[in-house]
């Protein structure tokens, strides 16, 4: 076997054709977009190139033919702030063969220490924790959301064959339209939307800078003391982010909520989007758009897709993460676009949200696995904290 650092446009493709040659008879396989794919690695889109490094390799069996891929990288606002100087490795795909795998890890681990690290996190995504991240290892027989890992059962047996350790599980869940409540989260809806000062809004494309404010706002004061490294959101974070999502955002499922005109909670959603790229097989190029919009026209993406919610801590046990989640039914139904919604991954080390979301019986469908390897065996290994 040979292993190739991906350094040429032929290298690139190679890079994006290894999972379609490892999955090509998986039916819940949907490629990710090579665009998404290219933007991790591309200097000019990836801020973390700034300060960070990034790497990539492909490998070959004999006869040349593709049998795996990986890559490394320093993100430097994450290496220095667990126990050990960490770096991270992920876009792994191999064969089902232990050797190949343990050379793909090991070329990581070895470009990883002639930089100073002394441990890998992985898989994960050279960019932020929504995408890319955890290796997969439940499935309840479900197609993965847009940005989400899909793997083999296999890889969970090759990482764990090589010391990997499970640093946090990642869980996504699901609940269709006609989902029912709790009788107790109705009477917290109805007692909130009829207490003064209590408002819901949905967002509004014209006045995007105006709700982009409002998210920095709740965002800031939600996640700040989470953990020791908490990074506030910019102005010019939020807003470059909201107008990235423009085209794709529906903003009938965005709800911001309001106390005396104050916000102080979001629960953000989109359209699922892999329910429409299943069908371009991660080419978005000009054949790739004509399909992506003819099957959006068809009505093809009828799943909702719960990325982001926060609360800001004095309105917490107020009974608002109810009424946004019965604000979002509501609107749901009567909206009659979407048969049924996801909630995108919550890590185990967050108790409070993972009790909120079982208590509301929704199914969980996919268990994801964030692990880590240290490089000294005789270093001490600890899980992530648990979130207060």
């Amino acid at each position: 076997m040979q292993i190739i650092e991906v350094k040429t446009s032929r290298d690139r493709k190679d890079f994006l054709k290894v999972p379609r040659i490892i999955y090509c008879n998986d039916p819940n396989w949907i490629s990710h977009l090579d665009n998404d794919i290219e933007a991790v690695f591309d200097p000019s889109k990836n801020t973390l190139f700034q300060n960070g490094e990034a790497i990539r390799w492909i490998m070959k069996d004999s006869v040349g033919n593709l049998i795996g891929r990986v890559a490394a990288f320093i993100n430097p606002q994450l290496a220095y702030t667990h126990d050990y100087p960490t770096g991270g490795m992920g876009f792994f795909e191999c064969i089902n063969d232990k050797n190949s795998a343990f050379a793909l890890f090991d070329k990581c681990r070895e470009w990883l220490s002639e930089r100073g690290m002394e441990a890998m996190e992985g898989p994960v995504n050279f960019g932020e924790k929504d995408r890319f991240w955890g290796l997969l290892v439940y499935n309840a027989g479900y197609r993965p959301p847009y940005l989400m890992n899909y793997n083999p059962p296999y890889y969970k047996d090759l990482f764990e064959a090589y010391g990997f350790k499970n640093f946090y599980e990642q869980y996504v869940y699901h609940t269709t339209k006609d989902h029912t409540f709790p009788k107790l989260f109705e009477k917290k809806y109805e007692r909130l939307i009829q207490t003064e000062g209590y408002s819901f809004q949905t967002l509004d494309k014209k006045k995007l800078d105006k709700y982009a404010i409002d998210f920095m706002t709740i965002y800031n004061k939600a996640w700040e003391g989470t953990h020791k490294h908490f990074k506030p959101l910019t102005k010019e974070d939020v807003i470059k982010m909201f107008k990235s999502m423009k085209q794709i955002i529906d903003p009938d499922i965005v709800i911001f909520v309001y106390h005396n005109n104050s916000p102080v909670a979001i629960y953000i959603n989109i359209p699922e989007l892999n329910r429409i790229f299943r069908y371009v097989n991660g080419r978005l190029d000009l054949i790739g758009k004509i399909k992506f919009l003819y099957y959006k026209w068809l009505g093809k993406c009828r799943t909702a897709y719960g990325l982001v919610f926060g609360i800001i801590p004095e309105y917490r046990n107020k009974g608002i993460d109810s009424a946004m989640a019965m604000k979002l039914k509501e609107i749901i139904k009567n909206k009659d676009n979407y048969d049924d919604l996801y909630i995108a991954w919550i890590g185990d080390f967050n108790p409070k949200m993972i009790k909120l979301i079982e208590v509301m019986n929704f199914n969980k469908i996919f268990t994801l696995i964030t692990y880590k390897k240290l490089f000294d065996s005789k270093a001490k290994f600890e899980r992530h904290p648990v979130l207060d």
